[in-house]
């Protein structure tokens, strides 16, 4: 009996290793296959997360409401990008636009038909006076068309000099005057076009410079360009500060787009490019820019439509449609 035990206490001894190592081995082959399972539910967790992504960025609409809220859309491709030297400057009043009318005679203001703010025609009565040598009344005429700016002249009071009188201004035409450096004077020059602006709530309007001074000032060692630009809304307002871009050079660029195109999301320039499902925002990289276009780098592709203007339209029912009050998903 001891000797039987003796021969199976032997057996275990020289089996244990190899039972141990066989263990060993399927383990590490089982936890192989539930890492490449584990690995394939990521994987599948990314796909899900990723489509919920794509599909929560999608934003709907139809062609009608794309007409109603006035939403444009271009083919991306290339296009000659301008650049410019900027310069500042300001509106002033053409000096064959103003007219200073005063009394020609010393008097008694009897009557005043027109105030600050008013348009009036040439040979429209301005004020009536009673002069003090006839003791007759004579009138006060504008001398232009335009729109009374200033008012020195009230009933009952006594005018002896030209202290008194109106002034009158036509607006429908206005001069911006940019300064030029010495540093830029090789680049601007009589007919060259200059886009003009005066911050992001005024229109961005493109004329061509129609002087340049022919001596520099003393005092700002500036050069002085004039560009004539209409104005039947009154909009640029005498006095009001502006910024010039002088066209210096032409480059063309694989894709270039306007700068209403670009709208902002979470800190990133982002366009808004059509796709059969619907709107789908991009990152994109810019390049080169100027005041009215910029280069893309990345993030749009030729031959794609994008919103060209009314972003700002999808991008609030993108917003909406995250909240889960919109219908753009």
């Amino acid at each position: 009996m001891l000797k039987l035990n003796k021969i199976m206490i032997a057996l275990f001894i020289i089996t244990a290793p190899f039972l141990y190592g066989c263990a060993s081995e399927e383990q590490p082959a089982k936890t192989e296959q539930h890492a490449e399972e584990d690995q394939h539910n990521d994987h599948d967790d990314a796909e899900a997360e990723s489509a919920e992504e794509d599909h929560r960025d999608i934003v709907k609409l139809s062609a009608g409401e794309l007409k109603e809220f006035n939403i444009r859309l271009q083919t991306a491709g290339p296009g000659k990008l301008e650049t410019h030297v900027q310069l500042t400057g300001e509106i002033i009043i053409p000096p064959d636009n103003l007219a200073h009318i005063h009394p020609r005679f010393s008097g008694v203001v009897k009557e005043v038909r027109k105030h600050i703010g008013d348009h009036v025609k040439k040979g429209e009565v301005l004020a009536v006076i009673e002069s003090n040598e006839s003791l007759t009344d004579y009138k006060i005429v504008s001398l232009i068309d335009g729109t009374i700016v200033e008012k020195h002249l009230t009933r009952g009071e006594v005018v002896e000099d030209g202290s008194h009188g109106f002034t009158i201004a036509n607006l429908h035409t206005v001069w911006v005057y940019l300064k030029v450096y010495q540093k830029d004077l090789p680049y601007v020059r009589k007919g060259r076009k200059v886009i003009i602006s005066a911050g992001k709530d005024m229109p961005v309007v493109q004329s061509r410079i129609d002087y340049i001074s022919p001596v520099m000032d003393e005092q700002t060692r500036t050069a002085t360009a004039r560009v004539i630009l209409k104005n039947p809304d009154d909009l640029w307002k005498p006095g009001l500060f502006v910024t010039g871009e002088v066209a210096t050079s032409t480059s063309m660029v694989d894709l270039l787009v306007p700068k209403t195109a670009i709208e902002e999301i979470e800190g990133q320039p982002v366009i808004f490019v059509e796709t059969p499902e619907g709107f789908v925002p991009r990152i994109i990289t810019t390049g080169k820019e100027n005041t009215l276009n910029v280069e893309v780098l990345s993030g749009l592709r030729k031959g794609e439509r994008y919103v060209s203007s009314g972003g700002f339209t999808l991008k609030a029912q993108l917003q909406k449609s995250e909240f889960g009050d919109g219908h753009g998903h």
